[in-house]
């Protein structure tokens, strides 16, 4: 197992990164709150245009061919931007066989959310979506967008993440059955805690140049001694995650029996460090942490969003624990 990243895997990584610099800077961010379901369908085009979608699907079928060891790199750098929109719904669905709706979320051109079934449904983005993928104990079914409910709640926890409660969802079409259902699950854990993993960094690198240039008593904040334990125990949990995650990622593309397990480790640890991070980020600003227009708490919220969605940390928990 060779977990050094090679020069095509950081180059891949480094030009989503200055799409996203260019695209998705806070002023973007924040307007993304104003459109349907928070999604900018221009940055998704782009996103599809870039590859961004289609690194695993096969290269007979037009994509990159490529793993999710590849796939981490990308979506960290997504989460490094905090970019809104069902990220991993879409990337999920372009690499199965879903006819035009694969075709359709690989180019960017569809919008596709990932849920557990249940009733009520919380779905994320709703107003975006074209289709929505249903994960539940027996299988996956493509459904279409859900209509009704009493529309977006008037405070979601992500000011990024619109959330409708949906009574009922709506039927669909079977796409695969149990085997689909966990892997999906897998992959999806493992891509959110990439997003996590870019949280964390971001946060650490904004508090970091924070307490760089804030001067108190006549010497920068970064210079007294909390605060580098503060910032230092951040750092090292961001490091931490990002190896697990990208461990996991290699052994998932070889196919190791302890894949899974791997998987839902990196889960686990990728959430502590993003939570120690973003708030840390918060605590390093003071008072101004706490306000709307510092870019801290959309870190935060997305990361407590992540937790509670599909593939959550404590579903890794569990996970982990049955294979022990």
């Amino acid at each position: 197992m060779d977990l050094e990243p090679t020069d095509e895997q950081l180059a891949l990584a480094a030009g989503l990164a200055r799409l996203c610099a260019d695209r998705v800077t806070p002023e973007a961010r924040r307007a993304a709150m104003a459109l349907p379901g928070a999604v900018d369908r221009d940055l998704w085009r782009a996103l599809g245009d870039i590859g961004a979608f289609a690194l695993i699907v096969p290269a007979d079928r037009d994509g990159l061919g490529l793993g999710l060891a590849e796939a981490t790199l990308v979506f960290e750098e997504l989460g490094r931007a905090a970019v809104p929109g069902p990220v991993v719904g879409t990337f999920l669905a372009a690499g199965l066989p879903l006819g035009s709706v694969a075709g359709a979320a690989m180019a960017g051109e569809a919008v596709v959310g990932l849920v557990p079934e249940g009733r009520p449904a919380l779905v994320e983005h709703r107003a975006a979506l074209d289709a929505l993928l249903v994960v539940g104990p027996s299988g996956v079914v493509l459904a279409p967008r859900p209509e009704g409910g009493d529309g977006p709640l008037d405070r979601p926890l992500d000011p990024l993440t619109p959330v409708d409660v949906v009574p009922e969802l709506p039927p669909g079409e079977p796409v695969g059955g149990l085997d689909l259902a966990a892997r999906l699950r897998r992959d999806a854990g493992l891509l959110s805690a990439a997003i996590q993993v870019g949280l964390a960094g971001a946060a650490v690198a904004m508090a970091t140049e924070h307490a760089g240039s804030r001067t108190q008593f006549g010497r920068a904040i970064g210079s007294f001694q909390a605060l580098k334990h503060l910032l230092a125990d951040a750092q090292v949990a961001v490091e931490v995650a990002r190896s697990a995650v990208q461990a996991a990622a290699v052994a998932v593309d070889e196919g190791g029996e302890d894949a899974d397990r791997a998987a839902h480790a990196a889960r686990i640890v990728a959430s502590g460090a993003a939570d120690r991070a973003t708030r840390t980020c918060i605590q390093v600003h003071g008072g101004m942490g706490f306000t709307w227009d510092l870019d801290a708490h959309l870190f935060l919220k997305r990361t407590l969003v992540l937790d509670a969605g599909i593939a959550s940390p404590d579903d890794a928990i569990d996970a982990l624990a049955a294979l022990l």
